[in-house]
Parts: structure tokens; sequence; C-alpha cells
């Protein structure tokens, strides 16, 4: 697994940003069971910045506190089959699955971890992990896409220790 993280802005995030991306990143990939060597690419930004990308790439004009942009669409989620024929979908050089991007509001991972009363590194670790189950196909639009998304996550933030 590759992670390639940016960061912009001037707000830094108490805590060691890039060890517990890996860590959520690598679970997530081993919960699902993703039988390729990945790469993700994760933006560390502010509120100003990911309302812009909001705004731009789905028409929202707010601030979120998470953005997810797949590479791959999934039939199934978490179903990697037949991704060997879509060439586009690995680095040329690496033979790396291109997961997508992730693009994570430090001002959100601080404002919320207060609003529900748990930690930073709680907060930041959970938002990766949901979006990496984005990366890789779940959607939470529907009831039951919802449901069992929400269970993937609490036993992926169980397998990491950081329990709400």
């Amino acid at each position: 697994m590759y992670l390639y993280i940016e960061e912009e802005g001037d707000k830094r995030l108490p805590l060691d940003v890039k060890k517990l991306a890996e860590r959520a990143v690598e679970e997530a990939l081993i919960f699902v069971g993703c039988p390729y060597e990945t790469e993700v690419n994760l933006l560390l930004t502010e509120n100003p910045q990911i309302r812009q990308i909001n705004s731009e790439q789905r028409g929202i004009d707010r601030e979120t506190d998470v953005l997810s942009f797949p590479m791959a669409d999934y039939e199934t989620p978490g179903e990697f089959e037949g991704f060997q024929e879509e060439t586009f979908l690995f680095h040329p050089e690496t033979g790396r699955l291109l997961l997508g991007d992730i693009v994570l509001s430090k001002e959100k991972v601080l404002e919320q971890a207060e609003e529900f009363g748990h930690s930073i590194e709680r907060e930041y670790t959970f938002l990766i992990v949901h979006s990496m189950l984005h990366l890789m196909g779940y959607d939470h639009m529907e009831e039951l896409q919802r449901q069992e998304m929400e269970e993937l996550q609490r036993q992926i933030m169980k397998k990491l220790n950081l329990l709400r």
C-alpha cells in the first residue's frame, strides 16, 4: 500500500497524520480483502478549500468533513474481480491499483471530535476509514447500504481499537 499525503493550509492536527492514515488505510484494505497493492492520495485541507472542491465536483456549495473520489466503478462493493482487464486502474510503472483520492477537512476533524465527544485521533481515523470504504465501492445512499457501511466502519474501527 502506498499512501501519498499532501497538506495545505496553516492548521495542523495534533497527531501523527501519516501514521494514523496508513493504519486506517491498511486496515480497511485488509478487512475488505483487497487483493492488490494499492495507491491512495490523501489531501488534508481546510474548510474554504473543501467547500470549493465540494462545489466544483458535486455542485454542493458547503463545507463537508471528507470527500471521496474513487477511480473505479464497482458492480458489487468490495469486489475487485475483473479489475486486471481495466489497465487504467493500475499505475503503469508500479502496477499498484489506483483506488482514488480522499480530501479531508482538518477543521471538521477538530470540530466533530469535540461535537461527538471523542478524540481527534478517533475522528480523523474514522473519516479515513469511511472514505476508504467509498473508494472500494461502498455507499450509504439507501438504508441497506448505510447499515452495511456502518457495520463495516464499526468493525474496522474496533480492529484499530478506536471505538466511540
